[in-house]
């Protein structure tokens, strides 16, 4: 069994100005008002519209994220509706063949941290994913299907999930799953995604971001 970190990468690459610029044109044609745009008029336009809680043009431009996490926490991710998911499958992929190793890959959960107080409860958990390995290893050998022996793997299990969005869905998301009320697990991904989105898009996320710091 192999235990990993989460991680997330973002699949784009961002021209943060660029994407202002187009969304500034977006959202400057309902009242023909292009005749304002200049050089430096984007963030401060579309900060404007973000303030007023005009969010419609942000939907004009999307960003693609691949998750790596438990399958706990990709559960939660595609609960996101407006959002096109492409995820690594359990019913399909064999964790007992060569390219994994011949072993499940499992996150290792923030909360369990294996030298202090909690190393108990890592060890707890070390022990159940062991298990749980051992008995999928063994269903596979007396014939089970992949999909018929998923049913023992944990929610700890590792998965991959692509994720596409536009950024106002992209803003719910952040605003729901970087929130300190949030899973630990969901937050270990969202708010450093938050934080490098808003490095990348000026104005865009400024405000969620401001939020998660006072909290």
């Amino acid at each position: 069994m192999k235990i990993i970190k989460p991680s997330y990468e973002i699949l784009d690459q961002i021209d943060g100005q660029a994407i202002l610029k187009k969304l500034e044109l977006i959202g400057r044609l309902s009242h023909k008002s292009e005749d304002r745009i200049t050089k430096t008029s984007a963030a401060p336009f579309v900060k404007k519209l973000i303030d007023l809680g005009d969010e419609s043009v942000l939907e004009h431009a999307s960003i693609t994220v691949r998750f790596i996490c438990d399958r706990g926490v990709s559960h939660e991710l595609v609960r996101h509706r407006l959002m096109a998911v492409c995820q690594e499958s359990t019913r399909y992929c064999n964790y007992s063949k060569g390219k994994f190793g011949e072993e499940i890959t499992v996150i290792q959960p923030c909360f369990f941290v294996p030298d202090d107080f909690y190393k108990s409860k890592y060890a707890s958990w070390i022990r159940a994913c062991n298990i749980a390995e051992m008995y999928y290893f063994e269903l596979l050998e007396n014939g089970a299907t992949p999909e018929e022996a998923r049913s023992v793997l944990p929610n700890s299990l590792k998965t991959e999930v692509i994720c596409t969005a536009n950024l106002r869905e992209w803003r719910h998301i952040l605003l729901l799953r970087a929130d300190k009320k949030a899973h630990p697990q969901m937050r270990e991904l969202m708010v450093p995604l938050l934080y490098e989105l808003q490095e990348k898009i000026p104005v865009v996320f400024d405000d969620i971001a401001e939020r998660i710091n006072h909290e």
